[in-house]
């Protein structure tokens, strides 16, 4: 496989990369927060994921640091295209 497929392959949906955690505990991938309890559940730390979708950040706190947040993501899909 090449870069090029595998970079065909992850293209789907909203952003793909690895799961981070900041000085405040927030866990988010790229300029996006992810949903806490959602991580904790099925996720960790450094795993790839796909945000499918995103939504204005509802929290006052990290809302200037994550405009944007997600509940709709999963591990990434390293499929083939059919």
């Amino acid at each position: 496989m090449t870069k090029t497929s595998d970079e065909k392959m992850l293209q789907k949906g909203v952003y793909t990369g690895v799961i981070e955690k900041d000085e405040n505990n927030n866990f988010f991938c790229g300029a996006y927060l992810l949903d806490y309890k959602m991580v904790v559940a099925k996720h960790a730390l450094g795993d790839l994921v796909t945000i499918k979708s995103v939504i204005e950040n509802p929290s006052d706190i990290s809302h200037s640091k994550y405009p944007k947040k997600s509940k709709n993501f999963d591990k990434a899909n390293h499929k083939p295209q059919q």
